[in-house]
């Protein structure tokens, strides 16, 4: 795995968002692990959303956690999950009926004036480095809000044979992270156009159309389109700024949406585990 070099630069502490409700009440994740909801699934014995909630505070950058969903009538299948809670350092509030609607409801709950970071439940390879290295190139950046990307060859290069959604534009192709950062009150409209996305996101053509106009289809289908004039011309249209940060932590780019991703990441947890066992018995 490709490493990264942290900024030693001291940054403001952040409130994190995290989304833990299903999209679909039939989850194929939720279905094979047997559990009330996706983000309880245990991966190497470890419930994901807990996964999530130690990297955020590990890390050091992450001031409290607003955790959207999943339903409470759920959350009894997690007692680790209500001690969290419990302890105030988690905030649980109701999700609503897609990502950005809940997105928005978890900000009612946080200054305005506060840093957000916000990621998903199911990012069950998430490390504290990971967060550490967005959040400081994100506070380094002369934007509103940021978006956290992997390069799809580092993804391919490190978890061959895996289908992840990709990006493709003329200067590369791109995996999304599910890592966002809302750097100021402004970044925060941003969600009326991801509301937007959501609706599309299956037709990004009619999406780019939509949002950006003919032109830009016609530069996306050819791919003449570069990362810094997409994200440009959604800053344009939105009237914010928006950046992307190119993480190179390949696991970042891998969340889990199938069922297939489970033997996916415990692998990669497991390997994982195997090293460092080696290396501190040397």
């Amino acid at each position: 795995m490709l490493e990264a070099k942290i900024p030693s630069k001291k940054i403001e502490k952040f409130v994190a968002i995290v989304l833990a409700a299903d999209r679909t009440a039939n989850d194929p994740v939720a279905n094979k692990s047997g559990m009330a909801c996706k983000a309880f699934t245990p991966i190497c014995g470890v419930p994901m959303i807990i996964r999530v909630l130690d990297a955020l505070e590990e890390s050091g950058v992450i001031e409290r956690i607003v955790l959207c969903g999943p339903p409470e009538s759920s959350l009894a299948a997690c007692p680790e999950l209500e001690q969290r809670i419990g302890s105030g350092y988690v905030t649980w509030v109701p999700n609503l009926d897609s990502p950005s609607r809940s997105a928005n409801r978890g900000f009612e709950y946080i200054d305005k004036e506060a840093p957000v970071f916000l990621t998903t439940a199911d990012h069950a390879l998430l490390t504290p480095e990971i967060v550490r290295y967005f959040l400081c190139e994100s506070s380094k950046a002369d934007s509103d809000v940021t978006v956290g990307l992997v390069e799809h060859k580092n993804v391919m290069a490190s978890f061959p044979g895996t289908k992840r959604t990709v990006i493709r534009l003329r200067d590369g192709n791109f995996c999304g992270c599910n890592l966002y950062a809302f750097l100021n009150p402004c970044g925060r409209n941003l969600v009326p156009f991801w509301r937007k996305a959501e609706d599309l996101r299956k037709k990004p053509w009619k999406l780019v159309g939509e949002i950006l106009g003919p032109i830009a289809i016609l530069l996306y289908l050819l791919r003449i389109s570069k990362l810094n004039q997409a994200l440009n011309a959604v800053s344009a249209k939105v009237g914010v700024r928006s950046q992307a940060v190119i993480i190179p932590y390949a696991n970042a780019g891998v969340d889990v949406d199938k069922a297939e991703d489970i033997t996916l990441v415990e692998s990669v947890l497991e390997k994982e585990a195997l090293v460092s066992r080696e290396n501190n018995s040397t």
